[in-house]
């Protein structure tokens, strides 16, 4: 940790004052000030909604402020998600290579925050020039109705950076510390004449700055370059590079390779770390989140299982199909796979395994469940989807509805048909009927959430207001249905409130990288040459999505989902649109296919989820990814579904 540490000994009654600590509180403070100004954004859209509704009177420059806001709050929150550990990485490399060699993993740690410290000062003397460029009275908006000084804006982003910069540098500089002290324990235990060095990662490291300084000198293509790039933030993620700075640090080199100098790309991560993130449909990561958090904290996953539960109890297999369900409902207004697994495991986990079904099912069904959160509307991922690709999300959202019951319901007999025709791995589960529940208790603890779903979803779809107004809605209905279930405390509502910047950082400080790397790729013209050589294979378009499936299924075993789609997605787009292939439908597919990674081997997020929230040592991982392999092989069929009738993911669109 960056922050002090609790003094050892008598009299210790507080961490000692370093100067990181000391930074650290003060990160904290603007990160509370963007934390603050998400749930602002909030109120200001339920507002404008409200007036335009009640009034007719809409109020002017909500969009502006929202693109505004999104840049501020995400750039205050920066340096603090960072402390945090909340910056996306794969840890699997570098944790395991930290184990076995300390020596070897602690150098990789301090060489990727030593670019961390290149990325943000990159950034941040971007974001003093463009500051200078605004001061004193440039201005966006509409002129005679709207317009907001853009000098404040530059100042946070200079100063977010700036403070991110410095985050970094107190990790190196721990890096640093902790590899000293390493290498003299080493030494210590050391045989007589051995050195304790971790060649391994030297090596490594000195073939990788090889290979950049031959592919340097070396007369490439812009198309070489590009491949170069793909393979190699491949290889970063895997060891276990930040990948936003990952993302960075190759468009810079693969701008400058290309253009022989590095004008271009320094004016490319200028541009982006400025202006890319000032957009209004970016609010909707912030209010999803927020919304999706909210529910969580007000026991509705609970409620939902037991109704659920109540119904389907009696089932062969009843309580499988429950948790099916409820997960489904549950994911129609979370969004987050992730959290539908940690509410689950809690929830159902415990009560089937009482009730005689094998942990490697329960755990199975949980994690297999979860990923209806990333499918069923609204979903993170196909918001990201929809701003990779251009795309409507509301469409996206439509789309999602047919092909989200048709997994769910696939789930639920695939269950049915495991509990009469493989019994062993089922159990022998025993069902008394659910005590005190009745037509009228389900009712109450359903209303509140399928009142939600129908407000949000009927908002969108009936066109009474935009996927970002239908986020900021949804938060405020789910503030209001967690405090009126009593669940909601100060501390819970600011811990969710922080926890929503944090995953809005992360992602949106992703799209932003991917952003810089795509305008990279484009230059090099890798996508159009990859188009012309799969039309050249002749393997016609089922041929494609054939292949792109089978490299987005192996990417999840390695890759988070989020990572995958940034990288990938611009490759084949334009591939896409040469077969004239359906973008909406070309979506659901991608996100079915990017969440079968949450269950497979070795990442399989869900999995970890549901083995760190279980904390039972009687159910293993190798239990939960092999009780989640079945419901693998269900999405791989529902995928294939989806792409022999693209029309079911078309119906309501």
């Amino acid at each position: 940790m960056i922050a002090g540490k609790a003094l050892e000994g008598a009299g210790a009654s507080r961490p000692p004052r370093t100067l990181a600590n000391r930074f650290a509180r003060f990160t904290s403070v603007t990160n509370s000030a963007g934390t603050l100004w998400v749930f602002g954004i909030m109120l200001l859209i339920c507002a404008d909604v409200f007036s335009r509704a009640a009034f007719n009177f809409p109020i002017r420059g909500v969009a502006e402020l929202v693109g505004y806001s999104i840049t501020a709050a995400v750039y205050l929150q920066l340096a603090h998600t960072l402390h945090v550990g909340r910056f996306t990485r794969a840890e699997l490399f570098i944790d395991g290579l930290s184990n076995r060699r300390p020596i070897a993993g602690q150098v990789f740690y301090a060489l990727f925050n030593l670019l961390g410290i290149g990325v943000f000062t990159i950034i941040t003397q971007g974001g003093y020039f463009k500051l200078m460029e605004a001061w004193p009275d440039l201005t966006f908006g509409n002129e005679g109705e709207f317009s907001i000084l853009v000098w404040p804006l530059r100042l946070i982003i200079t100063l977010g950076a700036f403070l991110t910069a410095i985050e970094f540098s107190f990790k190196f500089a721990g890096d640093l510390s902790k590899l000293a002290g390493l290498v003299n324990a080493r030494r210590q235990t050391a045989p007589a004449g051995r050195k304790p060095v971790g060649w391994g990662a030297i090596a490594l490291l000195a073939g990788i700055f090889l290979l950049l300084a031959w592919a340097a000198s070396s007369d490439l293509s812009r198309v070489q370059i590009g491949v170069f790039s793909l393979a190699g933030i491949l290889i970063l993620i895997c060891l276990g590079i930040h990948i936003g700075i990952g993302m960075i640090t190759l468009g810079l080199i693969g701008i400058w390779m290309m253009r022989g100098d590095p004008v271009l790309g320094l004016r490319v991560i200028k541009l982006a770390s400025n202006e890319f993130l000032r957009n209004y449909f970016f609010g909707v990561v912030p209010l999803f989140v927020l919304m999706g958090l909210l529910v969580s904290e007000s026991n509705i996953g609970k409620d939902t299982f037991d109704v659920a539960k109540w119904i389907l109890g009696p089932i062969k297999g009843g309580m499988g199909i429950a948790t099916v369900a409820a997960n489904a409902v549950f994911a129609s207004i979370t969004g987050s796979s992730i959290a539908s697994a940690a509410v689950f495991t809690k929830v159902a986990v415990p009560q089937m395994m009482d009730h005689g079904y094998t942990a490697r099912f329960s755990v199975g069904t949980v994690a297999g469940s979860s990923v209806l959160g990333m499918l069923i509307p609204p979903s993170l991922l196909l918001i990201i989807y929809g701003f990779v690709a251009e795309q409507s999300v509301g469409k996206l959202f439509m789309a999602a509805i047919v092909p989200g019951i048709i997994l769910a319901v696939a789930m639920g007999i695939s269950i049915v048909a495991m509990a009469v025709l493989w019994p062993a791995y089922v159990g022998t589960p025993t069902y008394d009927g659910e005590e005190g529940e009745n037509i009228r208790s389900a009712f109450l603890k359903l209303f509140p959430i399928l009142s939600l779903i129908g407000f949000i979803l009927g908002g969108i779809y009936g066109g009474y207001f935009t996927p970002v107004e239908a986020g900021a809605v949804g938060a405020l209905g789910a503030l209001v249905i967690a405090m009126l279930k009593r669940r909601l405390t100060f501390a819970i509502l600011w811990k969710v409130m922080v926890e929503t910047g944090h995953i809005t950082v992360s992602i949106l400080f992703l799209i932003m990288a991917a952003n810089i790397f795509g305008r990279m790729l484009a230059l090099s013209g890798l996508p159009q040459q990859m188009g012309a050589s799969i039309a050249a294979l002749d393997i016609g378009f089922y041929g494609f999505i054939a292949l792109y499936l089978a490299m987005v299924i192996m990417l999840g075993m390695f890759l988070d989902s989020v990572s995958i789609m940034l990288i990938v997605l611009p490759l084949v787009i334009p591939i896409l649109k040469d077969f004239n292939g359906d973008l909406i439908w070309f979506g659901i597919i991608t996100v079915i296919a990017v969440e079968m990674g949450l269950l497979t081997p070795p990442m399989g997020i869900s999995c970890y989820v549901v083995k760190s929230t279980l904390d039972d040592d009687r159910v293993t991982l190798v239990d939960i990814f092999a009780g989640s392999f079945p419901y693998v092989v269900i999405m791989l069929l529902v995928t294939i579904l989806l792409v022999a009738f693209p029309q079911l993911s078309l119906f309501f669109t």
